[in-house]
């Protein structure tokens, strides 16, 4: 890959990332309204970045070689 082609898989990968974070966001939201615990925990939000390979080393991986 270009690097400007990795640069547009990285962006491509934080907004799939920032889309299920909005989606997990809302379903603690819902459970907040209805008095329920929490769907998603912070466990769940900080493995986002690895679900979508854009994790610190992941990136630095990508751009190095």
């Amino acid at each position: 890959m270009t690097p400007e082609q990795k640069a547009a898989y990285v962006t491509a990968m934080a907004a799939c990332a920032m889309a299920d974070i909005a989606a997990m966001q809302a379903a603690n939201q819902a459970c907040a309204m209805a008095g329920l615990s929490p769907s998603f925990t912070e466990a769940d939000f900080t493995e986002i970045p690895n679900r979508h390979g854009i994790h610190h080393n992941a990136v630095l991986t990508l751009f190095h070689t």
